[in-house]
């Protein structure tokens, strides 16, 4: 497979740098980490910057608000972005990489002009509202509750991690339609909604994470009115829908990080350098060991995109003609990803020696902070049970 830039590809990238160089000079200050409404306000800022460039959803099909780029030119934007230090989707991640694409691909016309120009506009907020209490890795277990009266689903239950909760305008929420029985097993039943998060009946309780940050939170429903209109899919259909937002959230999402990963393993290096610990020859080793880590992560990228490219959708009934769903490959990308980057973390807490401890380093942040990669968007053991059951064939588990 020819993994190799084209000319077209190369010329967008030097328009990319010509603009970040142009434009994040800038850029007013970061907001502090814990003032989410002022992180919010900076993200969307951001956003509106790069949907005035032609920049904002660059791999999103025409007629769904994107900008109609080949899925390799979203790659070297997220590479080129990186690289030059300019901000990260932040506030809107749920939106412009989880349910913005799959209501690019899934939502009706008239819910793609409805939803998406506000999330690439940077104007909306989304949080996902899919984990439970009692059903996180077992999505499918989950207890939410919405029946219809007359042209509303009544919603009732209650969703944890829900991620930019507290400064969302929307979620991507997952209910049961249809109770659990002989004739309807768990993985169906479900539907993906569209709820408003200023609808009466909702309850937003921020959880401090062990970093200190509140980017996720508990939300209660008590018969919360959510339009029938608003479902992405047919009555009973969500989880076939979910999977195509799993498939991004798993495919593509952290994609930019493997580039910002790369970028501290060489900061890693330097600062080893620097205190002397770069005599450390098992330290040496375990630094190459990752660069070479996330180097092969790198090319698996390119290779899951041009496979989506290719094939158009991975995801069986999913996909609309112009947006390419990330396949199964996606879990195999997740399941290393997850786990190379805890291993970069615990090296950078090797190369701080007793300033691993600093709370005040951006190193010490991230180190707490990777320890949830395993568990976010799918448990590592979720991730081996796809990999052996859908791309090595293996029988399932009892």
């Amino acid at each position: 497979m020819d993994l190799t830039y084209t000319q077209e590809e190369e010329a967008f990238r030097a328009g990319l740098r010509e603009w970040l160089a142009r434009t994040l000079p800038e850029l007013p200050p970061r907001p502090d980490p814990l003032d989410w409404p002022g992180r919010r306000a900076y993200d969307m800022g951001w956003q509106r910057r790069l949907y005035d460039a032609g920049y904002a959803g660059l791999h999103w099909p025409v007629d769904a608000g994107g900008r109609g780029a080949t899925p390799t030119q979203h790659l070297i934007f997220l590479e080129e972005t990186e690289k030059a230090g300019a901000p990260y989707v932040g506030a809107g991640f749920v939106g412009l990489l989880h349910a913005g694409p799959t209501i690019a691909s899934e939502g009706t016309p008239e819910q793609r002009a409805r939803w998406l120009p506000p999330v690439l506009r940077g104007d909306e907020v989304w949080c996902q509202g899919f984990s439970e209490p009692d059903a996180g890795s077992d999505l499918a277990s989950l207890r939410t509750r919405a029946w219809r009266d007359g042209d509303d689903y009544v919603v009732s239950g209650s969703k944890i991690w829900t991620s930019h909760a507290e400064v969302a305008d929307w979620c991507e929420l997952l209910v049961r339609t249809t109770p659990v029985s002989e004739d309807v097993p768990k993985h169906r039943g479900i539907s993906w909604l569209a709820m408003p998060m200023d609808a009466p009946g909702i309850t937003v309780r921020p959880l401090r994470t062990l970093a200190g940050s509140t980017e996720f939170a508990e939300v209660f429903l008590d018969e919360v009115r959510v339009p029938v209109a608003n479902r992405v899919g047919a009555e009973n259909d969500g989880w076939r829908v979910t999977m195509v937002t799993l498939s991004y959230e798993r495919g593509t999402a952290f994609v930019g990080e493997v580039v910002a990963c790369r970028r501290v393993l060489g900061e890693l290096a330097r600062e080893a350098r620097k205190n002397g610990r770069w005599d450390d020859a098992v330290l040496r080793r375990r630094l190459g060991r990752l660069s070479a880590e996330f180097g092969a992560l790198w090319r698996l990228t390119q290779w899951n995109v041009s496979e989506s490219q290719r094939a158009g959708s991975g995801v069986p009934g999913g996909g609309v003609p112009g947006i390419a769903v990330p396949g199964i490959g996606g879990s195999v990308f997740k399941l290393r990803y997850s786990h190379a980057r805890q291993e970069l973390y615990e090296a950078a807490g090797e190369v701080l020696g007793a300033g691993a401890l600093d709370l005040g380093h951006e190193w010490t942040l991230d180190r707490l902070s990777s320890l949830s990669y395993t568990i976010a968007a799918g448990t590592s053991q979720i991730q081996q049970n796809i990999v052996a059951e859908r791309i090595l064939g293996l029988p399932k588990g009892r």
